[in-house]
């Protein structure tokens, strides 16, 4: 902490304040995030709050950005000059962001008022690369919690197996009309120029993004830790199974999955394997289909009855945490058979409820799950490992083992005290450097 001196001669100590930037307060994981760190720091003697563009609560924390018109204008322009230099292809069209929009921040009293500015996912119209770079100029230390791997790479959020932004992009699969100068590399150069205007820290949620942000070509010099992202696990914690069932009107007689994500069509999160991995079970013991039943939560989840050969339970959109817990100890196993994540919070929050989880090899998800102690990871598209991984999880493992190793796990991990006293350490090592060199 820091020291000033009043009129009247008297130490006191310093209040560090910290704004946390986030397009939205609660769509999507990296908000949640974000969130919960704002409490996190709050109640560990940090003054934060979290600058939105979409405040979906009445958070006092939480301030969004001055109404206007100009706001939904950032979103649909930029999106349109991606579809235009994409050749009017909608083709990946929300898989990439260009940043040529946004509000300049610098000017609002919470910018000023503030010790550390800290990004997190910031866009579809939040900031532009002129607004960052402009908050770069301000003199304040700037920290960027990376959800994904857009800060690293010229235009992608998940460049899968594609490297080239190791070097300096283009030839981007992402793109209908692929050249060596196309959108990925203008707007990798772009990037480049912005970031040697002055220091960035950039922290990782994850090991595995970590190890891919020191490979590019825009990061392999810069300041990179990693830091995961902060759980409440009084919050999320361990209840009784049949309790929560019937407050959820959910079968006692049943072994229950959990699936959901915002959007379960989406083909990132990975339904048709989980689908796959389901049909297998049957295939293998057909008297599981009477055994099984599927919890599935998110927009879309009633549509899964005709698709699944299991029961289904659809819970629909879920927006309430303790909801949640419910839903987590409601059900003896969460499936998440993601092809792109960072370190999914949904997977956090099960294993703080004690409820053990199954992903592929893929991003984090190897970091959160210890293979055969707190849950089962499968080869990456393998939906039959994946049958293999709910059968074993279900049926053969000792249950009580696992789902105390998930708890500790969530502990150790992701508690928000740990979380919390990492990033106050980093703020205070930035804030320290940054006034010796002014």
């Amino acid at each position: 902490m820091f020291f000033a001196r009043l009129t009247l001669s008297l130490p006191k100590i310093s209040i560090m304040r910290v704004l946390i930037v986030n397009t939205s307060e609660r769509g999507g994981g990296a908000a949640v995030a974000a969130h919960r760190l704002t409490e996190a720091l709050n109640n560990n003697g940090v003054k934060a709050k979290m600058l939105v563009r979409d405040k979906q609560t009445d958070n006092i924390t939480t301030v969004p950005l001055p109404s206007s018109w100009k706001q939904k204008w950032n979103f649909l322009w930029e999106r349109f000059i991606i579809w235009m230099k994409n050749g009017f292809n909608r083709k990946n069209l929300f898989s990439v962001s260009i940043a040529n929009t946004g509000t300049d921040i610098t000017n609002l009293p919470e910018f000023r008022e503030a010790d550390i500015i800290h990004l997190h996912w910031i866009n579809q119209g939040m900031l532009s690369l002129k607004n960052i770079k402009k908050i770069l100029s301000s003199g304040k230390p700037v920290v960027w919690t990376m959800h994904d791997m857009w800060p690293c790479t010229g235009i992608c959020h998940y460049a899968r197996e594609c490297n080239r932004f190791h070097d300096k992009c283009g030839q981007c699969w992402q793109l209908s009309y692929p050249k060596s100068k196309d959108l990925s590399y203008s707007v990798l150069v772009q990037k480049q120029q912005m970031y040697e205007v002055a220091p960035i820290h950039f922290v990782t949620c994850s090991q595995w993004l970590e190890n891919l942000a020191r490979k590019s070509h825009l990061l392999a010099k810069k300041s990179i830790s990693t830091i995961h992202n902060p759980l409440n696990t009084s919050l999320f914690k361990p209840d009784d199974k049949d309790a929560a069932r019937k407050r959820l009107n959910l079968p006692k007689d049943k072994k229950l999955i959990l699936f959901g994500a915002v959007k379960i069509t989406d083909e990132r999160k990975g339904f048709n394997y989980f689908v796959e991995a389901c049909q297998h079970l049957v295939q293998q013991d057909n008297t599981q289909k009477e055994q099984i039943g599927i919890v599935v939560f998110g927009n879309n989840a009633s549509d899964l009855q005709s698709i699944l050969p299991f029961n289904v339970y659809s819970l629909g959109y879920i927006s309430s945490e303790s909801q949640m817990t419910d839903v987590y100890n409601a059900v003896d196993l969460y499936a998440t058979p993601s092809l792109e994540d960072n370190l999914p919070n949904t997977i956090a929050e099960a294993q703080a409820c004690g409820t053990p989880c199954i992903g592929f090899r893929i991003g984090g998800i190897p970091e959160m799950i210890n293979h055969l102690e707190n849950g089962y990871v499968a080869e990456y598209r393998d939906s039959k490992d994946f049958a293999q991984g709910i059968n074993w999880i279900l049926n053969e493992a000792d249950t009580q083992s696992l789902c105390e190793q998930a708890r500790h796990k969530a502990i150790v991990s992701y508690g928000e005290d740990c979380v919390t006293k990492h990033y106050i350490k980093l703020y205070e090592e930035i804030l320290k450097k940054n006034n010796e060199e002014y």
